[in-house]
């Protein structure tokens, strides 16, 4: 695993922030902005994937039931 540092330019009051949110949750203030950052990007990634599937949906609006999900897939 390759680790490394980046600066984060942030007003005193956003410090101040993080660090009590960090210490109420007894974790590093680095883990508070790996974890957050890492929530957003698979926020996006989970958007993107959402917003693609309705694209093709509202293409060709078919559905089908879980019962016949079960049927097509053999599982009934």
């Amino acid at each position: 695993m390759m680790l490394v540092a980046i600066t984060l330019r942030m007003t005193d009051a956003e410090t101040e922030l993080i660090r009590n949110y960090a210490s109420l949750k007894g974790v590093t203030v680095s883990e508070v902005v790996r974890r957050a950052v890492m929530e957003k990007i698979e926020d996006d990634i989970d958007l993107a994937a959402y917003e693609r599937a309705m694209a093709e949906y509202r293409s060709n609006p078919v559905s089908y039931s879980q019962d016949e999900v079960e049927r097509i897939l053999g599982l009934r």
